[in-house]
């Protein structure tokens, strides 16, 4: 008879699981920031559980709190959810259709994307894409409310280095990728052009001229 599912091996459902927690981490210390940064609670939860994209609402609290606009913050985190386009062709086999694809799309994350493309068969990649995504759309609003009202009780969190966590993690992450060449460029040169960029743009600007950092391996080419 025809197993109708495949399961995940322990290896991938402990990984999934260590990647969900980590998620939950990164939510505390979100949510730690952004009351300590006064915005109401109704904030982070509404980006925590609309948006669902960590490094876009790390960047949205972090404009505004800097005194850009809503409006900026916004358009830089949609520049900066960008790379869900070609996520969505990778994984269109594994979201579904009707209103399951649509909240297939929703959960759709770093995380949940590679360890759905990762796996072997199509019902295994299914499995993965879709345990990834629910755990880390459960644990992230969940854990961003609970830093949220934590840090109403902290005066200052930069003082216990909350603030830093996110810009750790996200160095952490790409510094293995800045050994190569094709990668090391374009950052570097957007991160030269952000620099230069802050005297002269509103707050929350400067990171918009970093993008223009892809056009340095552009013209090399």
């Amino acid at each position: 008879m025809r197993k109708r599912y495949v399961p995940l091996s322990r290896e991938v459902i402990k990984a999934i699981i260590l990647v969900c927690l980590a998620d939950g981490i990164v939510g505390l210390s979100y949510g730690s920031l952004a009351s300590a940064d006064g915005f109401p609670l109704w904030v982070p939860l509404a980006l925590s559980t609309l948006v669902l994209a960590g490094a876009s609402e790390f960047l949205f609290i972090g404009i505004v709190a800097g005194g850009g606009s809503p409006l900026t913050a916004a358009l830089a985190g949609l520049l900066v959810n960008a790379r869900h386009l070609p996520f969505g062709i990778a994984v269109k086999d594994l979201v579904g259709t009707g209103a399951r694809g649509l909240f297939g799309c929703h959960i759709m994350n770093d995380e949940s994307v590679v360890f759905g493309i990762s796996q072997t068969t199509l019902r295994q990649r299914r499995a993965a894409f879709w345990l990834c995504g629910i755990g880390i759309a459960l644990i992230w609003p969940l854990t961003v409310i609970t830093g949220a009202a934590v840090g109403q009780f902290i005066p200052d969190v930069a003082a216990i280095g909350l603030d830093a966590v996110f810009p750790a993690i996200l160095i952490a992450l790409i510094f293995p990728a800045l050994r190569k060449r094709r990668t090391l460029i374009p950052a570097s040169g957007g991160a030269l052009l952000s620099v230069l960029a802050t005297p002269f743009v509103p707050a929350g600007m400067p990171v918009l001229f970093s993008l223009l950092g892809l056009l340095t391996w552009r013209m090399r080419k």
